[in-house]
């Protein structure tokens, strides 16, 4: 059933956020979404659930030029309970806020080098995004199920990713 790109044609972003989702699972047992849109205007790289329902947002930053022209990432943070930045471990860290966690990863796996402060959801909040994460996550399987269904193809695409 996967149709997932070999990491040889994934973009440096894409190659980070794999390990990241697949440090998150392993390790802490979160379910994560690449590039998720939680809100008209913002999309994260990475959306990440856990089980107690937290939510924690990752960045994938893979070069300076990337994270300079980044001038939305503090309109994530209204979005989830921990906020992160994940890097390569070439990355220039001492350019990333500290207000902010550290993820070092590769395409195979990461390290949460310092967590993200804690800035609980509101219950509200909390509850619109989870059900766009619920949402997105199912409209996703579909549409990798039933290539022809309106989700994997035109408007239907359009709407699953909130545009």
């Amino acid at each position: 059933m996967s149709d997932a790109p070999s990491i040889d044609a994934m973009t440096p972003g894409q190659v980070l956020a794999r390990g990241v989702c697949r440090h998150l699972r392993q390790a802490h047992g979160f379910a994560c979404l690449e590039e998720l849109v939680p809100t008209r205007g913002l999309r994260v790289d990475v959306m990440a659930l856990g089980v107690a329902g937290e939510l924690w947002v990752v960045e994938c930053k893979s070069s300076r030029a990337d994270f300079m022209s980044d001038r939305k990432w503090r309109g994530y943070l209204e979005w989830c309970d921990r906020f992160f930045w994940a890097v390569d471990a070439d990355f220039p860290t001492d350019l990333l806020p500290d207000e902010a966690g550290l993820i070092i990863a590769d395409a195979y796996d990461a390290e949460i080098i310092r967590m993200g402060p804690e800035a609980p959801l509101a219950a509200a909040r909390r509850k619109v995004v989870t059900r766009t994460f619920a949402r997105h996550a199912a409209l996703r399987l579909q549409s990798l199920r039933d290539r022809g269904s309106p989700a994997s193809e035109g408007r239907g695409r359009a709407r699953l990713l909130g545009q």
